[in-house]
């Protein structure tokens, strides 16, 4: 058998095929196949011609005795040379593995219910539900409050460009969800002990994917193949079935019995269920409310504000990999918390090598930063938040909506502070009007002028402002004593014109809709998913919650009719 030169291997190919795993596999970046194959045949004490295939599983950057970089790789081999190499000592760094293959449960089976499942959300989760249960013969409807990813671009573009907000189709709302306009990460701590994992990014590549997020150990995607990759499913979706419906925000529910019989759509038209899938995404702030007015069960939950930090790119790459060009390396990323005296926790999050902040606003008079990469990470800063853990006990009530409350009233102190553009402001001058390490506040406001080196990369107008209002003041003190100590760990992200931008307020959702084992709300029938519903944090956690909700679905869906 000829050699198998791709870098990943597929479960359709592999499954019940038992490979010998290489841990550990060190080379230097700009090597060759042919090489990298060398090293795994040394490593096994075998000839490069016994290897029958040879797959890529998990490729990271050793960087700790920068700039002398290397790549560690984990693979896959299947060779004539098994037998041989089980009766060896055991060697730490090989192992025998079966691949994970991952199965919807029915998919398949019989006859399906004449009602269609009815899906409200548009992100991950949604997506990879819809998908799902399309491929199950389930021919689900999805209901989206924005626009197609085409239109949706055009509208963000204008918003970015005018200032003029459409409620309905922005950074927010839309096809592919808030994910859809980020750095695109699909790394996730979740374990993946059913193949979930693998699946997705198997999915996202058979939609248009690079190959390399089936083995790089931080993937990420980028905003320009999101939007194709998402149009691609829709289409899909519609190919097996389903129907994929826009500018139809679910309204309000049609109940009988104590469990749901249909939805009202755009606040008239009435669509009869039995099934309803709440991935409503974690901003879907008026759909809350109307679910807690019908008593569905909810709860308030923690999550973190704080401000978009700017570098430049060059620095964090001569940080991490002790060179300001990186080659194939790419934009270097980091990853840092701290735990402060005031007993919070502070850490980056969502950050975009070479990216930009953005506007994503969703409300008129409110305003709110997150932060977005293309495909290339080619942007001459890199940013991130720096958020500060905020609980219950920090929201102006004890109602399970408090969170939300919460955040408007940050977002709207922040539109305030930029008068509807991004207030931005160097991290010297925020130190200084928040009085850090002063008794007292300093009396005067901090100036607003810009004289450091490095300037903003945004999406969206700005204004340079005073952030010092913007944050509880318990928190903006966490927040700096957070900056300081990651100061300590990467020389520069501590300097005076460091930039910040805000508010960064939708890191997850405020907001939990409980539901049970079988994943059903206190309202049978339906079936909170995904980050706004409070179970995911990030693209692959929201779309393998969404695969799950979709396994429950048909496994209780002939009971329902």
């Amino acid at each position: 058998m000829g050699m198998d030169q791709r870098l990943y291997y597929s479960n359709e190919c592999n499954g019940g095929t038992i490979l010998i795993r290489i841990n550990q596999v060190r080379i230097k970046p700009g090597h060759t196949m042919e090489q990298l194959q060398k090293k795994a045949a040394g490593a096994l004490g075998i000839r490069v011609s016994e290897i029958r295939s040879f797959q890529v599983v998990r490729r990271s950057v050793d960087a700790r005795k920068k700039p002398e970089i290397y790549y560690n790789y984990v693979i896959d081999v299947e060779s004539g040379a098994e037998v041989r190499l089980k009766r060896r000592p055991r060697n730490k760094n090989i192992d025998f593995v079966k691949p994970v293959v991952y199965h919807f449960p029915s998919e398949g089976g019989s006859a399906k219910p004449s009602l269609r499942p009815v899906i409200a959300g548009c992100g991950p989760a949604g997506l990879f539900c819809a998908y799902l249960l399309a491929r199950s013969g389930y021919r689900p409807l999805l209901l989206e409050r924005g626009a197609d990813v085409e239109t949706r671009k055009v509208d963000v573009e204008k918003f970015w460009k005018s200032g003029i907000l459409n409620p309905a189709s922005n950074v927010v709302y839309g096809e592919g969800g808030a994910g859809t306009f980020s750095d695109g990460k699909l790394n996730t701590l979740v374990k993946d002990r059913d193949g979930r994992i693998r699946f997705v990014l198997e999915t996202f590549v058979k939609f248009g994917a690079d190959e390399s997020i089936l083995y790089d150990a931080k993937p990420h995607l980028g905003t320009d193949q999101l939007s194709r990759i998402v149009k691609n499913m829709r289409e899909e979706i519609i190919l097996l079935g389903g129907e994929v419906r826009f500018h139809s925000e679910f309204t309000d529910l049609i109940l009988k019995d104590s469990r749901i019989n249909g939805v009202i759509v755009n606040g008239k038209e009435q669509i009869s269920c039995n099934i309803l899938v709440l991935a409503i995404g974690h901003s879907a702030r008026n759909t809350f409310e109307m679910l807690w007015k019908r008593q569905i069960a909810m709860e308030a939950k923690s999550f973190a504000v704080g401000f978009r930090v700017e570098h430049p790119q060059n620095m964090i790459n001569r940080a991490q990999y002790g060179m300001e060009e990186t080659g194939e390396l790419g934009a270097a990323s980091y990853k840092l918390t701290a735990q402060t005296g005031l007993g919070r926790s502070v850490y980056s999050f969502c950050m975009c090598p070479g990216g930009y902040v953005v506007n994503a606003s969703s409300e008129e008079g409110h305003l709110v930063v997150n932060g977005m990469s293309y495909s290339g990470r080619d942007g001459v800063n890199a940013n991130s938040a720096v958020i500060v853990s905020v609980t219950p006990n920090d929201y102006p009530s004890r109602h399970p909506l408090a969170g939300i409350a919460f955040q408007r009233e940050l977002e709207e102190k922040a539109f305030q502070a930029g008068q509807g553009s991004i207030p931005v402001q160097r991290y010297g001058d925020f130190k200084r009007s928040i009085g850090y390490g002063n008794t007292d506040p300093v009396e005067e406001p901090a100036p607003v002028s810009f004289t450091g080196q490095l300037e903003p990369a945004l999406k969206g107008t700005y204004k340079y402002s005073d952030l010092s209002s913007i944050l509880p003041k318990e928190c903006s003190l966490a927040f700096i004593e957070g900056m300081e100590k990651f100061g300590r760990q990467i020389p520069g992200f501590a300097r005076k014109d460091t930039i910040l931008s805000g508010v960064e307020s939708r890191t997850s959702s405020p907001v939990r809709i409980l539901r049970d084992e079988e994943l059903q709300s206190n309202l049978k029938g339906v079936y909170p998913c995904g980050e706004g519903a409070g179970y995911a944090g990030g693209i692959t956690s929201a779309a393998m919650d969404g695969i799950k909700v979709a396994e429950m679905v048909a496994k209780s869906a002939h009971s329902l009719y």
